[in-house]
C-alpha cells in the first residue's frame, strides 16, 4: 500500500530518474500502432549523440550483425524497435545522472556493475533463448533502478543505507526511511516506462524463492538470478571468487553448463563488458570491497585549500611560504588556462591569481569561473601592479572579491585571506544549514508518508483499504480515458466466511483473510492493484488489461486459493472464493457503474453455487 502511495508522491513531484526528451519520444512513438521504423529513425537522426551509438551499438561484435551498418534507418530495422526504445532508454538515464550528489552513494559502481549484469543476461539468453538478448540487456541495465531513484529522490540521507556493513538490511532500512524500497521501485519504474510485462514478471520471481512452473518469464527469471550470480563472481577478487564458484557451477548445471563452458562464458562476459563499458562511455574497473570516504570540508578549518597563480616562479615560492606558515594548503598554476583545468577537477575554497598572463590571463580567468557553476562562489584575490580606478573597476565587474597590490605585503595578503576565510566559513554555514533544512524536509515528508499510508492502509492484511481503492479506482479510469487504453475490476468475496467466524472464532478469521491477501498478493501481476473493500470483499484494479485478460487473471487467483489452503487450521469447508469481473473502455461504463457491474457479476457467481468466476454482463 505506502509502496504506491510513495511512487505516486515521487513521479507528481518529479523526484524520480526520467528519460531524455528524444527517448521518451522514442518511447511514446514506439506505443502507437500506426508506428513506422521510419518515424523512429527520423527521431534517433534528430538526436546526434544517439545517432552514433545506435550505430556503434548495431556494428558491435555483442550484436553480430557481420557486416558494416551506415545507415540509422537500417540499423533501427536490423535492431528492431523495441531494441532502439530500451536501448535510447537505457542510454539517456545513464547521461542524465552521473553528475547527482548523494554522498555515500557510488554512482560509477552502481552503473559499472548494472552494465556487468546487462552483459551477463544478454550472454545467458543468446545461448538459452527466452527473449531477445538486446533487450535482456536493456533489463538487466535497469534492473536495480530503484536504488538510482532513492539516491535521486533522498540525496541527502540516502548514502546512509549504502554502507556496506548494512547490505543485508537495506531492504528494511530503505522501507523504515522512505516507505518503500529500491526493488519495488525498481518494478514500478519499469512498468512506468512500458517495458514488457514478462520483463517485470522475470525480474520479480528472480528476487524471490523459485517458481515451480514452466512458463517462459519464470525461466527468464532463473536466467536473471543466474547472472546476478555470475556478476557477483566477476566482480569478486580471488579468493572471494574461489568461496563463490561451487556455487554458481551448481546454478550453471541448471542451464546446461560444465565448468568448461561457464569459464568460458565467464571469460566473454567481462570481454563484452570491458568492450560495453567503452561503446557507452562507462567505466569497467572492479570496485573496492569498502568505497573510500569522502573527507569532510569542516573538519579541515580553520585552514583553506588555496590555488595561486601566477606565471613567476619565484612569486609563486615567495607567496607559497608565506601562506603556508599561515595554515594552508597551497597548490599551484603557472598560467590561466591550468588553473581553470584544476578549480573544475578539485574546487579550492579561494583562488589569488595574477593579472597579466599568457595565454589567459587573470582578468579572463575570472570571467570564465564567474560564468561556470562551480566558479560562482569561489572567493576570487586579484594581485596587480596597478592603483587605476578604471582598471580595478574592470577587474571587479569580471568576479574579484578582493586585490592586492604589487609588490605584495606580506601582512595585506595574509589579513585579505582572512577576510575571505570569514566569507567562506559563512558560505559553509549557510550552506550546512541548507542541507539539515532538507534533511529535516525528508523526514517530514516520510512521517507524513506514513501518517497517509495508516490512513489509507488496512492493517489487518497490509492491502491498501476502500478510501484508497475507490481514490486509485478514479485515477486509473482517467489515465484509462485519455490513453483509450482498457481497464478491468475484480471484485472478490471469500465463501461461507461468516461459517468460519461463527464455528472457530475471528481469530482464525483473521488468518484466513491476511492468508488470502497474501496469495492475492503474489498472484497479481506487477501492475495490478490488489485492495481490501471490508470484511471478506477484495478488488483488484487491472490498468491497461482487456476483459479476456482480467477473466484469466481471475481464474488464475480463484485456482490458487482453492489449491493453497491453510495448513494446521482444520476448516469447516475449503477455503474457496467467487470473483465477479468487469470492464471499460472508453467512457463507458464510467468507474462507479464498473464497481456495481462486477458487484452483480459476483452476485450470480454466488447465487450459481460459489467458487467461480463471471464476466458482468
Amino acid at each position: 500500500m505506502d509502496n504506491e502511495i510513495a511512487f505516486h508522491e515521487l513521479k507528481a513531484a518529479d523526484r524520480l530518474p526520467s528519460p531524455s526528451g528524444t527517448a521518451l519520444a522514442i518511447m511514446q512513438l514506439v506505443q502507437r500502432e500506426d508506428s513506422s521504423a521510419q518515424q523512429v529513425a527520423h527521431l534517433v537522426q534528430c538526436d546526434p549523440a544517439l545517432s552514433g551509438r545506435v550505430l556503434r551499438f548495431a556494428n558491435s561484435a555483442a550484436f553480430g550483425i557481420g557486416r558494416s551498418i551506415a545507415s540509422v534507418q537500417e540499423a533501427v530495422l536490423m535492431m528492431g524497435m523495441q531494441a532502439i526504445r530500451n536501448f535510447a532508454l537505457s542510454l539517456s538515464l545513464i547521461g542524465i545522472q552521473h553528475n547527482s550528489r548523494c554522498q555515500g552513494f557510488d554512482y560509477a559502481a552502481y552503473w559499472s556493475d548494472s552494465l556487468l549484469l546487462a552483459v551477463a543476461i544478454a550472454g545467458i539468453t543468446a545461448r538459452e533463448r527466452t527473449v531477445a538478448p538486446e533487450e535482456a540487456f536493456t533489463l538487466g541495465l535497469l534492473a536495480d533502478i530503484g536504488r538510482l531513484a532513492l539516491a535521486t529522490a533522498w540525496p541527502e540521507t540516502y548514502g546512509e543505507c549504502c554502507d556496506p556493513a548494512q547490505a543485508d538490511r537495506i531492504l528494511t532500512l530503505e522501507r523504515e526511511r522512505y516507505a518503500i524500497d529500491h526493488e519495488t521501485l525498481s518494478l514500478m519504474l519499469l512498468a512506468d516506462w512500458g517495458l514488457p510485462g514478462i520483463f517485470l514478471d522475470a525480474l520479480k520471481h528472480s528476487r524471490g524463492p523459485e517458481v515451480n512452473e514452466a512458463s517462459r518469464a519464470v525461466r527468464f527469471s532463473r536466467q536473471l538470478a543466474f547472472a546476478r550470480c555470475l556478476t557477483h563472481y566477476c566482480l569478486a577478487n580471488d579468493a572471494h571468487q574461489a568461496v563463490l564458484l561451487p556455487t554458481l557451477e551448481i546454478e550453471a548445471s541448471h542451464h546446461a553448463l560444465d565448468k568448461a563452458a561457464l569459464l568460458k562464458l565467464v571469460n566473454e562476459v567481462n570481454m563484452n563488458w570491458h568492450d560495453w563499458g567503452k561503446l557507452i562511455g562507462l567505466k569497467t574497473t572492479i570496485r573496492p570491497s569498502l568505497p573510500a570516504m569522502i573527507p569532510s570540508r569542516e573538519k579541515i578549518l580553520p585552514g583553506l585549500d588555496l590555488l595561486l597563480v601566477d606565471d613567476d616562479p619565484m612569486m609563486l615560492a615567495h607567496l607559497s611560504k608565506q601562506l603556508v606558515t599561515a595554515g594552508h594548503r597551497i597548490k599551484v598554476c603557472r598560467n590561466g588556462e591550468s588553473a581553470l583545468k584544476y578549480v573544475i577537477e578539485h574546487t579550492p575554497h579561494l583562488v589569488i591569481t595574477d593579472w597579466h598572463m599568457k595565454p589567459l590571463d587573470g582578468l579572463q580567468l575570472c570571467k570564465t569561473l564567474r560564468a561556470s557553476n562551480f566558479g560562482k562562489n569561489l572567493y576570487l584575490i586579484m594581485l596587480t601592479a596597478t592603483e587605476s580606478e578604471d582598471a580595478l573597476v574592470e577587474a571587479f565587474d569580471a568576479g574579484i572579491d578582493d586585490y592586492v597590490i604589487k609588490p605584495v605585503s606580506r601582512r595585506v595578503l595574509l589579513a585579505r585571506v582572512q577576510a575571505g576565510q570569514r566569507i567562506i566559513m559563512l558560505q559553509q554555514e549557510v550552506e550546512k544549514e541548507r542541507r539539515n533544512i532538507e534533511r529535516y524536509s525528508a523526514e517530514l515528508a516520510i512521517a507524513n508518508r506514513r501518517l497517509k499510508h495508516m490512513a489509507n492502509t488496512d492493517l489487518l492484511t497490509d492491502l491498501p483499504n476502500r478510501r484508497y481503492a475507490i481514490s486509485r479506482l478514479q485515477q486509473e479510469w482517467t489515465i484509462a480515458q485519455k490513453s483509450r487504453r482498457p481497464l478491468s475490476v475484480l471484485m472478490l468475496d471469500l465463501d461461507y466466511f461468516k461459517l468460519i467466524n461463527d464455528t472457530l472464532g475471528h481469530n482464525i478469521g483473521d488468518k484466513v483473510l491476511t492468508h488470502t491477501a497474501k496469495i492475492i498478493r503474489e498472484t497479481i501481476r506487477t501492475i495490478d492493484i490488489p485492495c481490501r473493500l471490508g470484511g471478506e470483499e477484495f478488488l483488484v484494479i487491472s490498468p491497461n488489461t482487456d476483459t479476456a485478460a482480467a477473466l484469466q487473471l481471475a481464474e488464475r487467483i480463484r485456482r490458487n486459493i482453492e489449491k493453497k489452503q491453510l495448513v494446521k487450521i482444520a476448516l469447516p469447508r475449503p477455503l474457496t472464493i467467487s470473483i465477479g469481473v468487469a470492464g471499460s473502455t472508453g467512457a463507458k461504463p464510467d468507474w462507479e457503474e464498473l464497481i456495481n457491474l462486477a458487484d452483480q457479476a459476483l452476485y450470480r457467481v454466488k447465487q450459481g453455487g460459489r467458487n467461480g468466476v463471471q464476466l458482468a454482463q
